[in-house]
């Protein structure tokens, strides 16, 4: 019996592993012509996990978090370490909000409006490229 039990633990820790190393989907965006190629958190398993537990992530990378419906979001920065900013968007990739987030930091930040998307990079890369409230992000193929 002890056999059998130990048998099924060991069994759904290699596909609880197996699942999590699979590879999200990925997609490029434009940010005021600018590549930035996202990972793409749809279930609510990536979206809690998004970034954390990450020790770098390149300047042109970040992750787009999906959701079904317009809602006010909520982020925080729990486990994450890597300086980031975050751009909430509407349906229609219209930025609503953007904020720079303080690494380990809790205290949630939450959009201004009902919104579809957030999209977390590296701090500085949107005001970089000069993105600004109410401009538009190119979601390409991403809905």
């Amino acid at each position: 019996m002890i056999k059998k039990a130990v048998a099924a633990a060991l069994f759904f820790l290699v596909f609880a592993f197996i699942s999590c190393a699979q590879k999200m989907e990925r997609a490029t965006l434009s940010v005021r012509g600018r590549p930035l190629v996202v990972e793409i958190a749809r279930t609510e398993a990536q979206r809690a996990k998004g970034l954390m537990g990450r020790e770098t992530l390149g300047w042109n990378e970040g992750m787009l978090f999906v959701f079904r419906e317009d809602q006010v979001l909520n982020f925080w920065m729990k486990n994450t370490g890597i300086p980031l900013s975050i751009a909430f968007l509407d349906k229609t990739g219209k930025v609503t909000d953007i904020f720079d987030m303080i690494p380990y930091n809790e205290a949630p930040v939450a959009s201004s409006a009902g919104c579809r998307y957030a999209l977390e990079t590296n701090r500085g890369f949107f005001g970089e490229a000069g993105l600004v409230p109410g401009d538009g992000i190119d979601l390409g193929s991403v809905k």
